[in-house]
C-alpha cells in the first residue's frame, strides 16, 4: 500500500490551502466573533467547484475522488471550520443523496445549481425527540392529490439559515404499524416552509444553524427521494458519507491547533529558554503530531474504501470517532501550551478549542460511532 499522496492530491491540497489562507484566513476570527455567514466568500467558492466536489463534470461538478474531497474539507477547516462544515454538509448529506438515489428528473432539476453553489443544501433529520434515534422521526407527510403536505419541526439544521434545498425526513401520516420514514426534497420557495432564529452556538458561529418549520408545507409528488419507506436506508448512507466529511473537518481543526501550538512553543520563552526545550512540551507536541497522523490514515482509508464501492460504514465511523477525539485532545493541549494566552480570544487556539467539541456530537455522537463499529465487528463473517 502506498501511503504517499499522489500528485493530484498534492495539487488539490496546495490549491485549497492557498485559497483558504488568502481569502478566508484574514476574516476567520471576525466571522466567529460576529457569527456572520460570509456570502462574499461563498460566491468565490462556487466557481471553484467546492459545492460540487464529487459531482460529475457533466453536471457542473469537479468529479473528485473521496480522498480529494476529504483534503478540501480538511484544508478549509484548518482555516475556518464553519465554512468547512458548510461545504461538507452541502456535499455529503445535502447533495450526495440526490445524486445517489434521485431520479433522472430530480438530478437534472437540483444537482447542477447545487454543484455550482447557487443553491445551498441541508439535511433535516434531527428533531426534539429524534436525534441519534433516526427511527424516531415525528414529522409527518400526508399524501394529497397534488403531492404531499409536510408538518413538523427540525432543529439544529446546519446551513439552515441559508439553505435553498433541504432533505426532510418524515413518516407517512396514514401509515399503519411501525413508522418507516421517507425523504423529501423541499425547496425554500415551497409554501409552508420557514426558517427559525439562528442558534447562538459555542463554536461554528459562522455557520447559520437554525430550526426549520414545516406547516402544511406543500410539495409535488415528484419530490419524494428514493422509494417509499426507504428513508432510513437513504439517511444511513448519507450519514456514512457525512462522517468522512466531519472527520476531515475535525482533522483540519486539529492540524491548525497543532501548528499554532508548535509555532508558539518555539517563540515563547520561560526561564531563559524556548518552551520547546522542556520535556513536557516536547511530549505534548509528539502526542499531538502522532494522533493527527494516525487519524489522517484512518480518514484516508475510509475515503479510499468509499471509492471502491463497497461497505465503508465502519471505516467512516472509525475515522469520525478518531478524528473528533484527536481534535478535542489536540486543541486542549494547544490551549495548555499557550497558558493564559490560550484562554484569550486574541489567540486562535481558543476558537479551535470551542469548535472541536461539536465534531464529537453531530453526524452521530462518538457513542453512536462505537455502536456502528461494534455492530460491524459482531455481524461480519468470521
Amino acid at each position: 500500500m502506498d501511503f504517499n499522496p499522489c500528485m493530484k492530491h498534492q495539487v488539490v491540497r496546495k490549491t485549497v490551502r492557498e485559497f483558504a489562507e488568502n481569502e478566508i484566513g484574514p476574516h476567520a476570527a471576525s466571522l466567529d466573533r460576529e457569527g456572520r455567514f460570509p456570502t462574499e466568500i461563498i460566491e468565490k467558492m462556487g466557481p471553484l467547484n467546492y459545492f460540487g466536489l464529487q459531482v460529475p463534470p457533466s453536471l457542473g461538478g469537479a468529479g473528485l475522488d473521496t480522498i480529494s474531497y476529504a483534503i478540501v474539507i480538511e484544508e478549509l477547516s484548518r482555516v475556518c471550520a464553519a465554512l468547512g462544515l458548510c461545504v461538507s454538509v452541502h456535499n455529503s448529506v445535502g447533495l450526495y443523496p440526490i445524486l445517489r438515489f434521485g431520479t433522472d428528473e430530480q438530478i437534472a432539476r437540483f444537482v447542477p445549481d447545487m454543484a455550482k453553489g447557487l443553491h445551498i443544501g441541508a439535511f433535516c433529520l434531527t428533531e426534539a425527540n429524534a436525534g441519534s434515534d433516526a427511527g424516531g422521526v415525528e414529522t409527518t407527510a400526508t399524501k394529497t392529490e397534488e403531492g404531499y403536505t409536510i408538518n413538523g419541526t427540525k432543529i439544529f439544521v446546519t446551513n439552515g439559515g441559508v439553505c435553498d434545498v433541504v432533505l426532510v425526513f418524515a413518516v407517512d401520516a396514514g401509515q399503519q404499524g411501525p413508522s418507516r420514514p421517507n425523504v423529501f426534497i423541499v425547496e425554500k420557495t415551497c409554501p409552508g416552509f420557514s426558517v427559525g432564529e439562528i442558534e447562538d452556538l459555542c463554536g461554528m458561529r459562522a455557520n447559520p444553524v437554525s430550526s426549520l418549520f414545516f406547516e402544511d408545507c406543500r410539495i409535488p409528488e415528484t419530490n419524494l427521494l428514493g422509494k417509499p419507506g426507504h428513508g432510513l436506508k437513504i439517511g444511513l448512507t448519507a450519514l456514512d458519507t457525512g462522517r468522512i466529511g466531519i472527520a476531515a473537518q475535525a482533522l483540519g481543526i486539529a492540524q491548525a491547533a497543532f501548528e499554532a501550538a508548535l509555532s508558539y512553543a518555539k517563540e515563547r520563552r520561560q526561564f531563559n529558554s524556548p518552551l520547546t526545550k522542556f520535556q513536557t512540551i516536547q511530549n505534548y507536541l509528539a502526542d499531538m503530531a502522532t494522533s493527527i497522523e494516525a487519524s489522517r490514515l484512518l480518514l484516508y482509508r475510509a475515503a479510499a474504501a468509499k471509492d471502491t464501492g463497497g461497505d465503508f460504514g465502519a471505516q467512516a465511523a472509525m475515522a469520525k470517532l478518531s478524528c473528533s477525539a484527536t481534535a478535542r485532545t489536540v486543541t486542549d493541549l494547544a490551549v495548555q501550551i499557550h497558558g493564559g494566552y490560550g484562554y484569550s480570544r486574541e489567540y486562535d487556539v481558543e476558537r479551535y478549542f470551542r469548535e472541536a467539541k461539536v465534531t464529537q456530537i453531530y453526524e452521530g455522537t462518538s457513542e453512536v460511532q462505537k455502536m456502528v463499529i461494534a455492530r460491524h465487528l459482531i455481524t461480519r463473517p468470521s
